[in-house]
């Protein structure tokens, strides 16, 4: 398994303590470092600057939401990165919600699946060097009628570009294993999750003729690591609000892809509970309802011995890649945590 971390360059410790953060991951021997983009700092920028600070680990766009900047001009960035970082970027790519697409950008949320799949066909088309002609049912290369003509891009792509996925429906698995090289995944029960996320990952693997070991699962939760069982509830009941948020805010009234990837995975009633009252407005009643095992099963809190059998399941289930947020209220803390789980980590690798 490798071993990979995921930042927003603009989080709450400030842009010096997270560069810091990422040189320090380095050292440790983190292999990925993905940086975020939601409704904060946008992921290009930092990634750019972590590319100069970096010299060995992968870097990536956690994601890039599909629908905020053309498909060119993702892959313009995707190029530069790529060029910039001697082959070591991947790209990220998203579809995101409409709380945040329509919201905050004024883009319609319409039609995710096939804006995900154009958008994956154009990025590819744009690295290849040639000149760039694209007729689908939402993007249209050059715009049919106009004075434009097919174009090629003058920065060409000097490395591959792998390009991953953040999907949670069904569609949208199907898809990330038809057409991606990686998934990035969350809200991740190994329990649950042939049935959940992996038959729709090999249907369309199927599809195009490839097998598991042909996509890259990268699967995301927070680490940390407790004494005992009793700092290990004041943890686990500190998070449930946050997964209540998750569960009934992330998201519209109507659409929420994290409440009901929970719902594919066993918890539907529950799941269901919690979106009620948190779009009703009672938030505390929202985090009262999550139980201990709906923390536990997602994440990688516990003591150390806990957490090492959690990721031997973890690898038993099929995930490449474990994305891990660690737990900490100081820089220090934090690479102290990470360093711990990437020793775990590659000791079950081993």
């Amino acid at each position: 398994m490798r071993t990979a971390t995921s930042i927003e360059a603009s989080g709450p410790d400030g842009w010096q303590s997270q560069a810091d953060f990422v040189v320090e991951a380095e050292k440790l021997g983190l292999d990925l470092l993905l940086v975020a983009e939601a409704w904060g700092s946008d992921a290009p920028s930092a990634l750019g600057y972590y590319a100069a600070r970096t010299e060995r680990m992968q870097l990536g766009s956690g994601i890039i939401q599909i629908g905020t900047r053309t498909p060119v001009a993702i892959a313009q960035a995707a190029i530069t990165l790529s060029n910039l970082s001697e082959g070591r970027f991947l790209l990220g790519l998203g579809a995101s919600g409409p709380q945040v697409i329509e919201g905050l950008h004024g883009i319609p949320h319409a039609r995710p699946l096939t804006r995900m799949r154009e958008t994956v066909e154009v990025v590819r088309s744009a690295f290849t060097g040639e000149k760039i002609s694209y007729s689908g049912s939402v993007y249209q290369i050059p715009l049919p009628d106009g004075e434009g003509k097919p174009m090629r891009l003058s920065a060409r792509a000097e490395h591959p570009i792998p390009i991953y996925l953040a999907t949670l429906s069904p569609k949208m698995l199907t898809l990330t294993g038809e057409i991606a090289d990686g998934w990035l995944g969350t809200s991740f029960v190994p329990e649950g999750a042939a049935e959940a996320y992996f038959s729709h990952l090999d249907n369309g693997l199927a599809m195009s003729g490839r097998k598991r070991q042909d996509l890259d699962v990268c699967q995301g939760a927070e680490v940390n690591f407790v004494p005992d069982e009793d700092a290990l509830h004041e943890i686990v009941a500190s998070r449930k609000k946050e997964l209540a948020f998750s569960l009934g805010g992330m998201g519209s009234a109507s659409t929420n892809f994290y409440n009901q990837a929970y719902s594919r995975q066993g918890w539907a009633e529950k799941a269901a509970e919690v979106h009620e009252r948190w779009q009703g407005g009672d938030r505390d009643g929202a985090a009262e309802l999550v139980t201990d095992e709906m923390v536990l099963a997602t994440t990688l809190i516990g003591t150390e011995s806990m957490v090492r059998d959690r990721l031997k399941v973890w690898h038993a289930a099929g995930v490449d890649t474990v994305r891990m947020y660690p737990a900490g209220d100081t820089l220090d803390a934090r690479l102290a945590t990470l360093g711990r789980a990437i020793e775990l980590v590659h000791e079950i690798a081993d």
